[in-house]
């Protein structure tokens, strides 16, 4: 699952905004049950299976009235849950020293895949350090990240 793009993004934030929640982010690509859009949503007192249905049902409507997805595709909605997706440059400020799982668009240093503690972003990029190295991960470049559950 990729994040989904500007144009996609920019169809889903102002419906989960309006109905009073928080957008955390949007992937798309291929899940098991086929193409889907997963879209996460939260608010301060965490969310309920009522929210989600809530968020689904009027935004199933936009998408449909928009037509911004040609294909065929499942829309899930939930929340971010212990294992947090990260998706912009504030929510990876957030998690500063939380343990992170980060897989790159564009290699940096050779590797696409990075798992270690978070330890600052700086200019737009997280820095994970994994092994003893500090590597500068653009977040523009990021195509799935999220946080390590503690358990």
């Amino acid at each position: 699952m990729r994040r989904v793009s500007p144009g996609i993004e920019t169809v889903i934030e102002p419906v989960v905004s309006g109905l009073g929640y928080e957008y955390v982010g949007a992937q798309f690509g291929q899940a098991e049950n086929g193409q889907t859009l997963r879209v996460f949503i939260d608010t301060e007192n965490g969310v309920v299976v009522e929210d989600c249905v809530a968020v689904s049902k009027q935004l199933s409507a936009v998408l449909d009235v928009e037509d911004t997805i040609k294909s065929a595709y499942q829309l899930e909605v939930s929340s971010p849950g212990i294992d947090r997706p990260l998706f912009t440059v504030n929510q990876f400020t957030e998690q500063k020293n939380e343990v992170v799982k980060v897989k790159m668009a564009v290699a940096v240093d050779g590797r696409r895949n990075f798992k270690g503690r978070l330890v600052d972003v700086e200019n737009d990029a997280a820095i994970v350090e994994v092994d003893g190295i500090d590597y500068a991960l653009p977040v523009s470049d990021v195509e799935e990240a999220h946080l390590v559950a503690k358990l």
